[in-house]
């Protein structure tokens, strides 16, 4: 179902697989590269996912159900991967912050898979693909000369799973508790953004320097820092 933003920007509701395998030295996340040529995120590494398309509503009105249909679809198209409903565990929501010419209301979801498992991507919309530890693309994001770049869902979510041991340590987690949820509010910064959380004490005020608890994600100079020191 297609949801009204303010000022009228449409939010398109869409799924994201985070593919995960337990490799050599601990748990590995499944990144794609966007092709460079796109208009949206070209060049941007990024988890499978894509909009919920109408032909993923097998039960009328059923918004979970066509998010996880969706997952599925996505990750078999740019990934060349079948996974089934049965694998995946829901990890976060995301609501693309107002202001943004593009809006979307994201489900995350967690895929485990087997470490031999095939990636196929198609060589158009997805260029190439790789398997890393979240310590490891940390590091690449950390070197200034690197082009390795996430967005900030991207990045929060390998901070979360830099937690885990292996994966099934995260499956358990977070089969365990209910899916975090952000709607970000965007506070520009000389060279970059704060994106604020709703329990972030500047969330209602929009002032970065608010008193209080912190939960946001600085973007500056195309450098990435999650801080979240409120419960949960």
């Amino acid at each position: 179902m297609l949801e009204m933003g303010v000022g009228e920007v449409p939010i398109y509701p869409s799924a994201t697989v985070v593919p995960v395998r337990d490799g050599p030295k601990g748990l590995e996340v499944l990144l794609l590269q966007r092709n460079a040529a796109l208009k949206h995120m070209g060049g941007e590494w990024v988890f499978p996912g894509g909009r919920v398309d109408p032909a993923d509503y097998t039960v009328p009105g059923d918004h979970d159900l066509a998010a996880l249909q969706a997952a599925i679809r996505e990750t078999q198209e740019e990934a060349g991967v079948q996974i089934a409903a049965k694998q995946l565990c829901s990890l976060s929501h995301w609501t693309t912050p107002e202001g943004a010419k593009r809006r979307y209301s994201t489900w995350f979801f967690l895929a485990v898979l087997a470490a031999d498992q095939e990636v196929r991507v198609d060589g158009g919309e997805i260029s190439a693909y790789r398997w890393v530890r979240p310590a490891d693309a940390f590091a690449d994001i950390r070197n200034t000369e690197s082009p390795f770049r996430l967005m900030p869902p991207t990045y929060v979510s390998l901070v979360e799973l830099a937690a885990y041991a292996d994966t099934a340590a995260a499956q358990c987690a977070l089969r365990a508790r209910a899916p975090l949820r952000f709607a970000p509010r965007m506070v520009m910064l000389e060279g970059g953004v704060c994106f604020l959380y709703e329990d972030d004490a500047g969330y209602q005020s929009l002032l970065e320097d608010a008193s209080g608890p912190r939960h946001r994600t600085y973007m500056v100079n195309n450098q990435l820092e999650y801080i979240r020191d409120v419960p949960g």
